[in-house]
Formats: C-alpha cells, sequence, structure tokens
C-alpha cells in the first residue's frame, strides 16, 4: 500500500520533508518509524490525516503520516 509520509524538523536530516512510500499491508506507524531509522523514543507526535495516532496504529493506503521529533527547550 502507498502513503505519504510527512517528516518535521530534525527528522528531515539525510531523508526527505514528504514522500509516497511503499508498505504491506497492516503496516503500523512503528514500522515506518523502524524503516526511516527513526528510534522510537525520539519520536514526540504521530499523525495520521491529521489526527495523533499512537506508535501501533494501524495504517491504510492513501493515508498521510506527519512525524515529528521530540522538541527540547528552556
Amino acid at each position: 500500500m502507498k502513503i505519504t509520509v510527512k517528516l518535521f524538523a530534525g527528522f528531515r536530516n539525510d531523508r526527505f520533508k514528504v514522500d509516497d512510500l511503499e508498505f504491506p499491508e497492516n503496516a503500523t506507524v512503528a514500522d515506518v518509524l523502524g524503516a526511516l531509522k527513526i528510534n522510537e523514543p525520539e519520536l514526540g507526535v504521530a499523525m495520521i490525516n491529521g489526527r495523533h495516532v499512537a506508535k501501533d496504529q494501524v495504517l491504510k493506503g492513501g493515508e498521510t503520516l506527519s512525524l515529528f521529533p521530540k522538541v527540547g527547550g528552556g
């Protein structure tokens, strides 16, 4: 299945901003993180079609997954 993946902030370093990627049926957000070599503890927010989701959320073809890293500051 094809999903659109949008990366934000530091996740774009050495990757991409937006790309359409192929994943097997029943792939989860965690599967996408693994494929992109993003460590799960680095994830701040995952959204599918603009709605906050957990890492175990199953994706469906045609959806847009947005991934935001944790932010720090002080």
